[in-house]
């Protein structure tokens, strides 16, 4: 084979026929490069002359304007200005004065005109005594207002003769500042050729040197290339090149022409083809091409080789090697590449084949990623696109998508759940779309049959047409040529169905492609069942931990409360948290954390959630709330031990489980709380400072016996005390300290913000990309309790001083203004101090809280707590508590480190007792014998 370098190899290179070497073209002969270049060149230089000039005209024209505006402005202003002109335009006859002043003022300042004039316009003075008395022609309006105007206008003769008129006018004022008239100047700015003239010598004289310049290298660079080209004219080299290349690239064997470098200088399509190049392999050294070590140490030896047999790939390729120029040392190689593969067709079924078996591993690596059932669907239409099929839509049963078990009415309503290709050349329902299949279509029928179905020619698919016929005819204009339908279907649950489109750029489906489409879809369809079978157990667990979870805000006047519960992506886990009003206006706050997660995580959360309702009920003390919330958590995991323990459940135990218990008193502004393995909670005070509060860290809930120690801190009004779970902090690409720092710095500065705005902070700023473990987060604001609500006083050991407190209780409730409320609240006091008194220790207390409600609490030193009974008709006491319990909406005992309070509640809407009865009659109710 011969290879045209361009270059002559001996005295025997002849011209090409049909051209005469001794004829000599002329070196600007305008249908050469050179001569084209050359007129080119002429054409820019007359254009760069012309606009030059053009350029220079303007510039000394509006440089001229310039000149008579600045001329006219000053002449006029200076007659304006001159004495005696407004005196002269009040006289009786101002053209006696004013005509022979402009006329030498018009002279000596080198104007055409200056014109004295009346307000209204008519001109007292001009060059030519007959235009006296006339209109002024111009712009008047803006002198009289006390402006000067600049403009070109036309008028009547002027000695300066034709011209371009540029004229101002400025107002005449008196001493008073009244314009009484005006005065134009103007010029005319003749011809200007004369200011541009003397410059056309040089534009000239660099326009013909530049031609020479033009002249002289287009000569000199045409010379040149006839030396390079050996004389051949373009069109010849064209021709040349032509040849070359369609010989090179039409043969069916490799060329690959190497340099003494080793850097590839060429290489045909075949030989891309055969060693799978790159498209950027030209000119890059053959070491970096990728290739296998054989032939890559055979491109980068100098020894020629004759008829070597390399395996490249599948291939068997005979390669034969001869240096390029062996008479020069400019070095190269050039190396022929020949396939020899026998039995062309059975290679290329067994490349479909392995294409097919290495497109089925890609699906099971690429296919069920995650446990989305829509990702799961987007993954099987990228897998088969394009090496399957040129368009992939799936639909699934709405059903699948929510993680139900579906059902054969369901079938005929699909949702498109993922599309694959270039779906925008053709019209195909959009994703998410509820398509209503006809039973006639080859997805029903796939989904009825249970087998795949096979459109070679989607023209002659009725059924498939009848879905949407004007969709159809535009998917069809648009090149879409088959189709296989597949049933998705896992453990004999239908799914959906997967369609694979071809267009008219690729071959139709043939009966072989079935199997591999079913294979496919089958992979896939376990994979998306698990997706939904996932689906299901987390919205069931979501469900079930958001039902147990606070629904909404109590209500309450201690504290201003926001909260944020993130479930986790791999399933829902046990964190959780509540805010419960306690008596005497107080509020507890809780965080939980339950170990592990799913429905086990979730219930467990529940029956801890309901175990503090109901300590809290009780009104324990911090530290009892969670020494008995380890007692329950230490008998669950008893029960979990026991041979009757449900199997297969998906905890092991409650031990390691966390809380955090809090109780804030707003008339104290103090918080008491207590936590068991739980992160610390942090305290934002109302000047934006972070604080950790240093609560003493305790044994997790379960492990028995350990006390937990509480701390009482003082939160100001304005405080937020924010109260966390571990995931908000805790990752694992980053220690807990980092988590906890990071914390502190989006609370920096929140003194100011609402308990909302400052969990939305606290989420943006901390919330990971992939959560896996949940996060609850509670943030509560202090509020004081008005102190102008509160009244206390201490109460004697004497039952004679008992009227007393009612009369000081009706006078508090009078300031109040619950005179409603008086005689209700005065019983409950007066029988709650009585029994104190007769029962209980001193020191005795007595305090009102006027809030949400009207709270009466009564406190002495003595534990021992108060029965409520039903005292019979016979009985003279017994009755104070029921009475109490009567008129109230609750009460309770509490107990302190000082003795107990009891204390109740009463609405404020209604005082009435809750049987109905007036105050006195339900009194006499209960004191009325029937048998009297």
């Amino acid at each position: 084979m011969e290879v045209f370098s361009g270059r002559r190899r001996g005295p025997e290179h002849h011209p090409p026929v049909g051209r005469s070497r001794g004829r000599s073209a002329p070196l600007l002969d305008l249908r050469s490069a050179a001569g084209q270049v050359f007129l080119l060149q002429v054409v820019i230089v007359v254009l760069l002359v012309m606009a030059a000039m053009g350029a220079m005209v303007l510039q000394a024209a509006n440089d001229a304007v310039q000149q008579g505006r600045r001329e006219a402005i000053v002449a006029a202003q200076s007659f304006a200005s001159a004495p005696g002109v407004a005196e002269a335009l009040q006289s009786p006859d101002p053209t006696a004065v004013l005509q022979p002043r402009a006329e030498e003022a018009r002279k000596r300042a080198g104007v055409d005109f200056v014109i004295a004039m009346s307000t209204e316009g008519i001109r007292y003075t001009y060059p030519y005594p007959s235009e006296i008395g006339k209109k002024f022609i111009g712009t008047i309006a803006p002198a009289l207002k006390g402006r000067t105007v600049v403009e070109q206008a036309g008028g009547p003769p002027l000695p300066a003769g034709k011209g371009t008129d540029v004229q101002a006018v400025v107002p005449v004022t008196d001493s008073h500042g009244k314009v009484v008239g005006l005065v134009s100047a103007g010029i005319t700015v003749k011809n200007v050729a004369g200011l541009w003239m003397p410059q056309l010598p040089i534009i000239l004289a660099s326009g013909a040197a530049a031609l020479a310049l033009a002249v002289t290298g287009t000569t000199l660079v045409s010379r040149r290339l006839r030396r390079q080209t050996q004389g051949l004219a373009p069109e010849e080299l064209a021709q040349l090149y032509e040849h070359h290349d369609a010989v090179l690239h039409a043969v069916r064997e490799g060329v690959l022409i190497t340099s003494a470098d080793g850097r590839l200088l060429l290489a045909n399509d075949e030989a891309t083809r055969l060693l799978g190049l790159p498209a950027d392999a030209r000119g890059r050294p053959v070491r970096e091409l990728g290739l296998p070590e054989p032939i890559m140490r055979l491109l980068s030896a100098p020894e020629a080789v004759t008829d070597e047999v390399h395996l490249a790939g599948d291939r068997l390729l005979v390669v034969n090697k001869r240096p390029t120029y062996p008479q020069a040392d400019r070095g190269g190689s050039v190396v022929t590449l020949r396939d020899t593969t026998e039995l062309a067709a059975v290679s290329g079924r067994a490349e479909v084949a392995r294409e097919r078996l290495k497109l089925l591993y890609e699906a099971g690596v690429g296919i069920g990623t995650t446990l989305d059932v829509e990702r799961t669907a987007q993954e099987l239409a990228d897998v088969a696109v394009p090496q399957f099929a040129d368009l992939v839509t799936v639909d699934l049963l709405e059903a699948v998508l929510r993680g139900w078990e579906p059902t054969a009415e369901g079938w005929r309503h699909l949702r498109r759940a993922a599309i694959g290709g270039e779906q925008r050349m053709i019209p195909v329902y959009p994703l998410g779309e509820v398509i209503t299949f006809s039973r006639r279509t080859p997805q029903m029928r796939t989904l009825q049959e249970r087998r795949v179905m096979l459109e070679a020619d989607l023209r002659q698919a009725h059924g498939w047409r009848e879905q949407d016929p004007e969709r159809a005819r535009k998917a069809l204009e648009c090149g879409l040529r088959s189709l296989v339908a597949v049933p998705l279907r896992a453990r004999n649950v239908p799914l959906g169905v997967a369609n694979f489109y071809r267009t008219v750029d690729s071959p139709a489906f043939e009966p072989e492609d079935l199997t591999f489409a079913e294979e496919l879809a089958a992979r896939a369809a376990v994979a998306i069942d698990n997706a939904r079978r996932f689906t299901r157990e987390h919205a069931m667990a979501v469900t079930l931990q958001r039902s147990l979870l606070p629904r909404g805000q109590p209500e309450q006047d201690a504290l201003e409360v926001a909260w944020r519960y993130l479930p986790a992506e791999a399933g829902v886990g046990g964190d959780w948290f509540d805010v419960i009003p306690l008596p005497c206006a107080r509020v507890a706050l809780v965080m939980g954390d339950v170990v592990g997660h799913g429905l086990h995580a979730a219930a467990t959360m529940g029956r801890l959630r309901t175990a503090v309702h109901n300590f809290s009920t009780l009104d324990l003390p911090v530290d009892e709330v969670l020494g008995n919330l380890d007692d329950l958590v230490v008998r669950m995991d008893n029960e979990e031990d026991t041979g009757d323990a449900t199997e297969g459940h998906e905890g092991e135990g409650v031990t390691g489980a966390t809380c955090l218990y809090a109780v804030y008193d707003p008339v104290a502004q103090a918080c008491t709380m207590a936590r068991a393995g739980h992160p610390e909670p942090v305290v934002v005070r109302p000047d934006g400072t972070v604080i950790c509060p240093g609560v003493p860290a305790s044994a997790p809930l379960g492990l028995g016996g350990y006390p937990f120690e509480t701390v009482e801190l003082s939160l100001p009004e304005g405080s937020q005390l924010v109260l966390y779970t571990d995931g908000l902090v805790e990752d694992r690409t980053h220690d807990i300290d980092v988590g906890l720092e990071r914390l502190r710095r989006a609370l920096d500065g929140s003194g100011g913000r609402t308990p909302e705005e400052t969990c939305q902070a606290v989420i943006d700023a901390l919330k990971p990309s992939h959560s896996s473990d949940d996060i609850a987060l509670l943030t509560a604001r202090t509020r004081r309790f008005p102190p102008s609500g509160v009244a206390m006083w201490d109460v004697p050991p004497d039952p004679a001083l008992v009227p007393s407190v009612r009369a000081r209780c009706r006078e508090t409730l009078l300031e109040w203004g619950l005179e409603e409320t008086a005689f209700a609240t005065e019983l409950i006091v007066s029988e709650l101090v009585t029994n104190a008194i007769r029962y209980g220790s001193p020191p005795v207390g007595v305090r009102l809280l006027h809030g949400r409600s009207l709270i009466c609490e009564v406190s002495d030193a003595s534990s021992t707590s108060p029965r409520l009974r039903r005292a019979a008709t016979t009985d003279e006491g017994g009755r104070g508590l029921f009475l109490v319990a009567q008129f109230a909406q609750r009460w309770g005992t509490r107990y302190t480190t000082h003795g107990k309070v009891i204390w109740t509640e009463q609405p404020l809407h209604d005082s009435s007792a809750a049987s109905g009865l007036a105050p006195v009659d339900f009194l006499l109710d209960q004191f009325d014998d029937p048998d009297l």
